[in-house]
């Protein structure tokens, strides 16, 4: 399998993880705050990360690459997840996914300054075009409350630290395996949110056997899995490319939505998602000499990885 078909198979495998992510928090947020939640889920991730890890007795990547890690779990796993848990209980999985999914622009914004990666025309005129997918979807789907505005402002909050988060992921993968980039982010982001542990702990008590599942869920497959084929996949991608994919995740958000939470889909959020297909099938587009130049980097990249399915 070449190296850019092994990413574009781990980020649609990542969308559907974090897709299903949106249903899974508001159904653990009945019973658990967003703090516990994070928490939780964290909790959960890390230790099976972490038993992966003694297994494989990898050694620690530099302290400079530590201290980057630190931050990329802090702002993605714990800025965001909170801010994130925080708002769906505001604003209903659509809206929260229509919000978030500003993320990408930033991201490719951030990329073509910070990490040099361009500004390509298809690639921007592929996030617009599912962006405005997403804001059908979005508007369609969302419904207005008293504490919408606040719903809001966390979402923006979650996006923004979304987006830095990527950049600074994406320079130590050059360096580090993305296993070790998603366990050692756990980790700092589980030690982030320690101070939630007593009112985890008192909430766990009294959650009902659901909201302890989904929250096993979303630490086992959008967290621990989820990020893991993420980060192989931007090791292997631009942050640009990788971005641009995740505009599927609003798609996935409101067909799971809609089968497991009842929260049916209006029939203009089909054009939406509709919209967010084509875009992403026009960002992920290259010319034939980006082809052919980016297919030379990246099979000697991905020979170079050796055959760690994790690295």
């Amino acid at each position: 399998m070449t190296a850019t078909r092994a990413s574009t198979v781990a980020g649609l495998v990542t969308v559907t993880a974090w897709g299903s992510a949106f249903v899974g928090i508001r159904a653990a947020g009945e019973a658990l705050s967003p703090g516990p939640l994070a928490l939780g889920r964290l909790i959960v991730s890390t230790a099976v990360l972490g038993a992966i890890a003694l297994s494989r007795r990898d050694p620690l990547p530099g302290r400079r690459d530590l201290g980057a890690i630190a931050l990329y779990g802090v702002l993605w796993l714990t800025i965001y997840s909170i801010a994130l848990n925080a708002a769906e209980q505001r604003v209903d999985a659509g809206t929260a996914a229509m919000i978030i999914n500003t993320g990408p622009i930033l991201i490719a914004i951030l990329a073509g300054f910070l990490l040099h990666e361009g500004f390509p025309p298809r690639l921007f005129a592929g996030c617009a075009v599912a962006f405005g997918g997403c804001m059908i979807i979005g508007l369609a789907s969302s419904r207005s409350g008293p504490d919408a505005g606040l719903g809001l402002l966390l979402l923006t909050i979650a996006a923004v630290a979304y987006a830095l988060a990527v950049i600074v992921q994406k320079s130590v993968l050059a360096r580090v395996t993305a296993f070790q980039v998603t366990w050692l982010g756990c980790a700092a982001a589980t030690i982030a949110c320690l101070p939630f542990a007593p009112g985890l702990a008192a909430e766990a008590a009294h959650a009902g056997s659901t909201a302890i599942g989904w929250t096993v869920y979303l630490g086992l497959v959008p967290t621990a899995l989820g990020f893991v084929t993420w980060n192989f996949a931007l090791r292997r991608a631009t942050a640009g490319q990788m971005a641009s994919l995740t505009y599927l995740i609003p798609v996935v958000a409101i067909l799971l939505g809609w089968a497991l939470l009842g929260e049916t889909p209006p029939l203009i959020a089909v054009a939406g998602g509709a919209l967010c297909l084509i875009g992403v099938s026009i960002a992920s587009r290259r010319s034939r000499a980006q082809e052919r130049e980016r297919g030379g980097r990246s099979a000697d990249r991905f020979g170079g990885v050796g055959d760690d399915p994790l690295a």
